[in-house]
């Protein structure tokens, strides 16, 4: 049986080569630390809005920086497969924030891409560790999200999300789809990263179902194991058929 799973890696597989396999192995880790190291010098500035000069241009270069790194491995990524059409579809979030410098804080979602590109070269340890995958990536989002919107909302005509609480408590209600509707965006980069917000909880739930259900399915394809009967259970066994042969024999009726 074919899980949705084993469909994606095998179209992955129709778009690879030995030197982008290669490159995706050396770069994961890496990059992770700068996804890790963009969101901190994007989110201080946010959150502590009395930094020092040198600080605040301290972490403006880091986010340049990284997102430099970003645009690179995008491109060796991009060369080094065959069908490039296939590789800008399947790929188009990283191309747009690469693309649109101004959307910059999408790059926070490269964070949960990368986790998935090191768990797809986990294989089954994926599985094994589900639960402290989920629970990260999803309050890693949903701070992400809540910084970001906070960036872009807090000085906007008409505002309503003014504060880093404000933010938390639209975040949570919005990946949730619970959506009260007391606090909201009202600007356009703010509404794009809801979108993106909503899309990243949706594909959280996505991984847990796919997940837990190609578990499911292994377990119920595997055959039952006959239990081993021990040495000493089969010469019982052995002497009580002799027993009762030699018992029938001397029952038997002689003619």
């Amino acid at each position: 049986m074919t899980t949705t799973a084993d469909a994606l890696d095998d179209v992955s597989r129709q778009n690879t080569s030995p030197a982008y396999e290669k490159w995706v192995q050396r770069t994961s880790w890496p990059l992770l630390g700068a996804a890790l190291v963009f969101f901190a010098a994007y989110a201080l500035p946010i959150l502590h809005l009395g930094l020092d000069d040198w600080v605040a241009t301290l972490c403006r270069a880091v986010v340049w920086i990284t997102w430099a790194a970003f645009a690179v491995d995008y491109t060796v990524r991009l060369v080094l497969v065959p069908k490039k059409w296939m590789f800008v579809r399947r790929h188009w979030l990283d191309l747009v924030f690469i693309i649109i410098p101004v959307l910059r804080p999408l790059a926070l979602l490269r964070l949960v891409t990368v986790f998935l590109v090191i768990d797809r070269h986990a294989g089954a340890r994926l599985r094994e560790r589900i639960g402290i995958y989920i629970a990260g990536g999803t309050v890693l989002l949903v701070f992400a999200a809540a910084v970001a919107v906070l960036d872009v909302e807090r000085t906007a005509p008409g505002a309503n999300i003014t504060s880093f609480g404000d933010a938390i408590w639209w975040a949570c209600a919005t990946i949730t789809t619970v959506g009260y509707g007391d606090v909201y965006p009202v600007t356009v980069l703010g509404r794009v990263i809801a979108v993106g917000l909503m899309i990243g909880g949706i594909s959280l739930l996505g991984i847990v179902t796919a997940s837990f259900a190609s578990w499911f399915v292994e377990i119920v394809s595997k055959p039952a194991k006959a239990p081993r009967a021990s040495r000493s259970e089969l010469e019982e066994l052995r002497a009580e058929v002799a027993r009762l042969r030699s018992e029938l024999g001397e029952r038997r009726p002689t003619s």
